[in-house]
């Protein structure tokens, strides 16, 4: 808003915020774009699970299967290498 009111004043806006020149116009691009939902930072958000697909959802369980799978099978060998460990002690 700084910006649009001071006639797009990108240099001006960079420096009175500490941003660079290509940040405050992407800022000032943005924003009259789509207002401040524009502005919004949604990088890492899932998508909602009513809107995925069916191969979207597949997908989705099987990489938590293969998570399931590899953690016990860590538990196992960490369990195996404890009980080598604790059996040389004593």
């Amino acid at each position: 808003a700084y910006c649009i009111s001071h006639e797009h004043n990108y240099a001006e806006t960079a420096e009175k915020y500490q941003v660079s020149y290509q940040q405050a116009r992407s800022y000032t691009v943005k924003y009259e774009a789509g207002g401040l939902d524009a502005l919004k930072d949604n990088r890492g958000k899932k998508k909602a699970t009513d809107s995925l697909t069916e191969v979207e959802r597949l997908r989705a369980e099987l990489k938590l299967e293969k998570a399931k799978r590899e953690k016990a099978e860590m538990e196992a060998a960490f369990l195996k290498k404890l009980g080598e460990v604790e059996r040389r002690r004593g």
